[in-house]
């Protein structure tokens, strides 16, 4: 049997340290820290998206540089986007990728002592 879309995501997502699973706007989160990270986004109910993706936070520039390098895999979420956030088409990328994606923004928001765990 296959895995989700989401299953894909919760599995990335909670193998990192302390990071849990919140529901908000009818979707599920992902964070550390109450700190958000991540937003799984269901094809059927957010904004016609598409497909199933994953929004994450980004550092600066890489919005940019990514949905120029492949838009048919990125684009820039609503509401998220002006702040830098990318949308990730999971049908579209490789495991290895978005976990390194997830672990940038992770990055971004988690403590330092919880950063050095990721090895």
């Amino acid at each position: 049997m296959s895995e989700s879309p989401l299953d894909r995501v919760r599995r990335i997502c909670l193998s990192l340290p302390e990071t849990f699973e919140q529901e908000a706007w009818g979707e599920p989160t992902f964070r550390v820290r109450k700190r958000m990270i991540a937003m799984y986004a269901n094809a059927a109910n957010h904004h016609g998206a598409g497909s199933h993706a994953l929004w994450c936070h980004a550092p600066l520039g890489v919005q940019e540089m990514l949905i120029h390098s492949a838009p048919e895999v990125y684009f820039s979420p609503p509401y998220m986007g002006v702040r830098g956030w990318v949308g990730i088409r999971l049908d579209q990328v490789e495991d290895a990728e978005l976990r390194e994606l997830v672990v940038q923004a992770y990055c971004m928001v988690a403590p330092k002592r919880l950063q050095a765990q990721l090895g």
